[in-house]
């Protein structure tokens, strides 16, 4: 009887149909250390699984993504879950993987997401909550183990920064049993001695050694504070639901301590700056009011009576001119028409008459003669001449007008 002859292509597909078969093989987790891990472009990975005794080739299709949460890298303790089985062209068995863990936390992971999911639902994050920190800060709270790096960290930035910041240390266990209830309690602690802004977190470790920072009663403490508070768990790419609570994530606690310290050095320039720019607006402000206050001077002082009585004087002595001037061009008008009105009467004066050979006849007792009719033989009279009075005596009265204007002509 002959033996039957396979191809590889037969026996390969044999094998696979059998680890199709096996109820076990069908879904199984595998735990091992990630070794030899490739992110290819087409958005596989490739990865082997190793203990002390074995390796296991691995492969998590693109499509199954979706059960990994973390960025898988080389030495990590992983839990795989997925079936084995064989790849027929190469006639290697492998696992294929649809959800990766980390060793002993994939369960926290689980409660991470839970509890991160809940606190979102009920408004813990929300970024209406979040407190602004202040700029400028008398007193720091901080709550973290009094040992550590985190705590050094946080007094050489601050005494750096500003020295004159008072630091105030709420001593709390940062891991272990217990580690939040003493993180909440000095959350409280701290808002009720009256910081400024509160630090909360402590130096990077695994998630076991930050778990701490996600426990509710941490989140809870953080959202009831009515101090800002600036979480500082682990390096600057761990998260906790502390950092999605709090006020202000920092990635480290130094740089916790930078935000949440002013640099006095800054502060002293930005005052100088201050200074010199309100002396400045001062000395514009100053100069626009005295400039003002020398136009209402300017103004004002015409009503000064010193100035006003001069004004008054100037404008009397002014009148004063004003009026001689009027006078004495009244006065010489005057004197003008009194002259001319003198012209006029000295052809009427008996004085220019006698001047010409006339007589001015009187009685004794000043009367005027004027008429023949008027005298008597015998009367007295006074001949006025130019040259003097000449008394005589009427020795008789003759009328004849017409004659005395024939003589006179």
């Amino acid at each position: 009887m002959g033996q039957s002859i396979y191809s590889v292509g037969q026996v390969n597909a044999y094998v696979k149909n059998m680890f199709a078969q096996d109820y076990l093989l069908g879904s199984i987790s595998v735990r091992g250390e990630v070794s030899n891990c490739k992110y290819h472009p087409s958005g596989h990975i490739y990865f082997t699984l190793k203990d002390r005794t074995a390796l296991l080739q691995a492969v998590m299709f693109a499509g199954n993504r979706g059960g990994l949460s973390f960025t898988l890298k080389e030495g990590q303790q992983v839990v795989v879950t997925g079936s084995v089985n064989i790849y027929e062209r190469d006639g290697k068995y492998q696992l294929y993987a649809r959800k990766v863990v980390l060793d002993g936390v994939g369960s926290l992971y689980e409660r991470f997401a839970a509890l991160k999911e809940e606190l979102s639902d009920r408004g813990l994050f929300a970024p209406e909550y979040k407190q602004p920190i202040p700029r400028y800060i008398r007193t720091l709270g901080i709550v973290t183990a009094q040992t550590g790096a985190a705590i050094r960290d946080i007094v050489n930035v601050a005494g750096r920064r500003n020295p004159y910041v008072q630091l105030v240390l709420y001593p709390a266990r940062v891991q272990g049993e217990g580690a939040a209830e003493t993180i909440a309690a000095g959350i409280e602690a701290l808002e009720q001695y009256g910081v400024d802004c509160m630090i909360v977190g402590r130096g990077g470790g695994s998630i076991e050694d930050l778990w701490a920072f996600n426990e509710e009663i941490v989140a809870q403490a953080i959202f009831d504070c009515s101090v800002p508070v600036i979480s500082a768990v682990g390096h600057e790419t761990d998260f906790t639901i502390a950092d999605f609570v709090a006020d202000l994530r920092a990635p480290t606690p130094s740089a916790a301590a930078e935000l949440a310290v002013y640099s006095y050095e800054d502060f002293r320039k930005e005052e100088e700056e201050r200074r010199r720019r309100l002396s400045a607006a001062m000395r514009r402000r100053m100069d626009a009011y005295g400039q003002a206050l020398e136009n209402r001077c300017l103004r004002l002082s015409k009503f000064r009576p010193d100035i006003q009585a001069a004004g008054y004087r100037q404008s009397l002595d002014s009148f004063e001119d004003r009026m001689r001037t009027a006078m004495e061009q009244k006065v010489e008008r005057a004197g003008n028409r009194l002259a001319l009105y003198a012209q006029r009467l000295k052809g009427c004066s008996p004085l220019e008459k006698i001047t010409r050979g006339y007589a001015f006849v009187t009685r004794e007792d000043g009367g005027r003669l004027s008429s023949a009719a008027q005298t008597a033989v015998g009367e007295h009279l006074k001949l006025w001449l130019s040259d003097g009075i000449v008394d005589v005596q009427v020795t008789g009265v003759r009328p004849g007008k017409e004659e005395l204007w024939k003589k006179d002509r």
